[in-house]
């Protein structure tokens, strides 16, 4: 049984001040992805809020990349991870790759719920707690997505995506003891055009989303975070409820991700988040 938050073992642990995520999608080959984590890890580096542990930068390559991307991030204080993991850590499953063999080779995330896996895959609220379940046991942070279809209140969008969350934590918790969660926020009418979603908009939805998994067991060290066409200049505009981005094609010019990173630390917002 999962212990409530305010018990749980890891509910002293620090949280970061700042979360930094990017998905590079099937947008790269192995060698140009390679040379992306190289720049990343050299800015990585040389940041001092990423050093100091201030903000949590983690990049998602394909998969046949992950094992040296997770040698070359690691070496700088960035992390990695999958971008899709399967339900189960073994077996007959001709083409799928286990939260096992993704921790073994060196992911430290795994994505799950997209709405690009929802919708051209087909996976539904059961598959997708299932999957956050083989994070949880594999000791993967899950980057669980959620998003309205179209727009609409944010009453509606907090509705939708606490339904989403509900679903996705409570299949999980019912096979094994839960984890810190990240949360993506990403509505699925921002993804992919040209601006994102309104600072106004974004900041109360996530603040109700926040609110929200802070009163589930076992999430007392979760956040959550903006996804749907982020960039530079957004996370100053966002309230201190949002923990930080989760970037795509925004991010994958490493000079845009160093400006994010400049933002984020420089966010007087981010001074406000309760450790």
């Amino acid at each position: 049984m999962s212990l409530p938050a305010s018990t749980a073992p890891n509910s002293t642990v620090p949280k970061p001040k700042a979360i930094i995520g990017v998905s590079l999608k099937m947008y790269f080959g192995y060698e140009r992805t390679l040379e992306y984590c190289r720049e990343v890890a050299t800015i990585a580096f040389a940041h001092p809020a990423v050093q100091r542990g201030d903000i949590e930068l983690f990049v998602l390559p394909t998969l046949p990349v992950l094992p040296e991307a997770a040698r070359i991030l690691g070496t700088a204080g960035a992390a990695t991870g999958a971008q899709d993991i399967f339900w189960e850590d073994e077996g007959a499953f001709t083409g799928e790759v286990g939260g096992k063999t993704v921790a073994e080779i060196g992911g430290r995330y795994a994505e799950v719920g997209h709405a690009e896996r929802r919708r051209i895959f087909g996976e539904d609220d059961r598959i997708i707690g299932l999957k956050t379940a083989a994070a949880y046991r594999n000791g993967l942070t899950p980057v669980l997505c959620v998003g309205e279809l179209q727009q609409g209140s944010v009453e509606e969008a907090i509705a939708r995506c606490t339904a989403e969350i509900d679903a996705a934590l409570n299949r999980a918790q019912s096979l094994g003891p839960a984890g810190r969660t990240i949360v993506a926020y990403e509505p699925q009418w921002a993804i992919g055009a040209p601006e994102p979603a309104a600072p106004r908009y974004i900041s109360a939805v996530i603040t109700g989303l926040d609110a929200h998994l802070r009163t589930l067991p076992g999430q007392a060290d979760s956040r959550v975070i903006y996804g749907g066409s982020a960039g530079p200049g957004l996370i100053t505009q966002l309230d201190a409820a949002v923990a930080g981005l989760f970037l795509g094609r925004f991010a994958h010019d490493p000079k845009e991700l160093k400006t994010i990173l400049d933002e984020t630390a420089a966010r007087p917002a981010a001074k406000k988040v309760a450790a």
